[in-house]
């Protein structure tokens, strides 16, 4: 329950004159009721707060727990895409260098005119260079991913047909297969990145609500608390202010009624002196 609700803010707004009238006994004792009654009052809304934090804390925390482990999923597969992806970008130009060289040495038996129109290792590098230095969204990166997952498997089926007529080509073969298998596990790392971020987020925003609620309940809480701690004080400053007058008592005892006097005796107000007063040049305008 909220202190608000408990205790709701006054609307009465007194102007000088109204609260000059106002006896120092009568507000005095107004003041005492309300601590008498805050401290009659306070204890049950703390047990009402503290209930409500016992039912809400258990529900935080497993929020917590099951939003760090679909958000661990998410760093773990991102890790293994990162990982995939970097280990084939480095093979990309030793697979080019060894066609070349191939290529150079007549061992590059090209059956397919197709294959060396499109240059599907270009293609795959280019793609990876786009991923690399462009910032995307979901969207673009997902084409760019589908792009390279097309060429990769056009490639596979290039190199299958490879190794049967030229078995010279195993090293391209290995490290171009190799490269391949590296992508396909980045696409699935990715796609599995993607499937946990959808659980995690609204995990999060769950979390987040219910985490505001629990510090907003413990802020009244410790608010209320504090409050009881300080009703005996009150309650004993006020009986005495009531018993032995409001001038100065002593230590802790300020004279109360030096500004009323002060008003009444024509000098201002302590909220007058604090009034930022406008600017001259503002007042000669209007």
């Amino acid at each position: 329950m909220a202190l608000w609700r408990v205790f709701p803010p006054t609307e009465h707004n007194m102007d000088t004159e109204t609260l000059m009238r106002v006896l120092p006994d009568e507000l005095g004792s107004l003041l005492l009721q309300r601590r008498v009654m805050l401290k009659d009052t306070l204890p049950g809304v703390i047990r009402n707060l503290e209930a409500e934090e016992d039912q809400i804390k258990p529900k935080v925390e497993r929020l917590n727990a099951s939003f760090n482990v679909a958000n661990s999923n998410v760093v773990k597969e991102k890790k293994i895409r990162d990982q995939n992806q970097k280990e084939a970008r480095i093979l990309i130009p030793q697979v080019k260098s060894i066609r070349e060289k191939l290529i150079d040495s007549g061992g590059m038996i090209i059956l397919d005119p197709k294959w060396k129109k499109e240059k599907l290792i270009e293609r795959i590098e280019e793609i990876e260079h786009k991923i690399q230095t462009s910032a995307l969204d979901q969207k673009s990166e997902k084409k760019l991913l589908d792009q390279r997952r097309a060429l990769v498997l056009e490639n596979d089926k290039w190199l299958r047909n490879r190794k049967d007529s030229n078995p010279e080509m195993i090293e391209y073969l290995e490290k171009s297969r190799k490269m391949s298998s590296l992508f396909k596990k980045a696409d699935k790392a990715h796609s599995k990145m993607i499937n946990a971020v959808k659980k995690a987020q609204p995990l999060y925003e769950k979390m987040s609500i219910a985490d505001k609620e629990l510090k907003d309940i413990r802020s009244q809480l410790d608010r209320a608390r504090e409050l009881l701690s300080q009703s005996d004080k009150a309650i004993r400053y006020w009986k005495r202010r009531l018993d032995e007058g409001f001038g100065n008592l002593g230590p802790g005892f300020n004279d109360l009624l030096r500004q009323k006097q002060k008003v009444e005796g024509g000098g201002n107000s302590s909220f007058a002196k604090t009034t930022v007063k406008r600017p001259k040049k503002v007042l000669e305008e209007e």
